[in-house]
C-alpha cells in the first residue's frame, strides 16, 4: 500500500472554555476563519456518539498552511483529562511553531500574561532554540527557531 499525504490538514484541540482558548491562538498571530455549531447525524456517525452538538472556531496562521480547530462539546457534556501537561505520558504531548527570534516572542508572550514551563534551552545537535509553555486548559506547547548560529 502506498499512502501519500498530502499535509496536515489541521489540529483540533477540544476545550472547555472555547473562548478563552481562542483569545489565546489569537496571541500567536492566528485569526478566525470562521466558527459555528456542529450537530446532526454525520457528526454522530463520525464521533460513534448520540445528539452530538458542538461549537467550534477554525483559526489559521498567516501563512495558510497552519490550520487549528477548537471544538467545547456541549453534548456529550466534555471529557476532563487534567494530565495535559504531563510530559512523560504516552499520548499526545505538544504542538510546536516555529519562531523567529525566539526571545522576543517568549518576552512579548509574558508581557501578556502567558505562562513558560522553561526558559528558552539550545539544542546544538540541530542548530535549535527551544522552550515549552502552558496553552489553554494545561495544553503544552513548544517555541522553536531553527538556523541560528549557536556559539559554543
Amino acid at each position: 500500500m502506498n499512502i501519500s499525504f498530502k499535509k496536515i490538514d489541521h489540529i483540533n484541540i477540544v476545550v472547555k472554555n472555547l473562548e478563552e482558548a481562542k483569545k489565546f491562538f489569537i496571541k500567536f498571530g492566528f485569526v478566525v476563519q470562521k466558527d459555528g455549531l456542529l450537530e446532526g447525524k454525520w457528526i454522530d456517525t463520525l464521533t460513534r456518539l448520540k445528539n452530538v452538538k458542538a461549537e467550534y472556531v477554525a483559526l489559521r496562521l498567516p501563512d495558510g498552511e497552519t490550520n487549528l480547530e477548537l471544538l467545547k462539546f456541549i453534548n456529550p457534556e466534555n471529557l476532563s483529562t487534567c494530565d495535559n501537561d504531563v510530559i512523560n505520558k504516552t499520548g499526545f504531548r505538544h504542538m510546536a511553531f516555529e519562531v523567529r527570534n525566539i526571545e522576543k516572542v517568549v518576552d512579548d508572550l509574558k508581557e501578556q500574561g502567558i505562562e513558560f514551563l522553561s526558559p528558552v534551552q539550545e539544542y546544538k545537535e540541530t542548530n535549535k532554540k527551544l522552550c515549552y509553555l502552558k496553552g489553554p486548559e494545561g495544553i503544552v506547547l513548544e517555541l522553536a527557531e531553527y538556523n541560528k548560529k549557536i556559539k559554543d
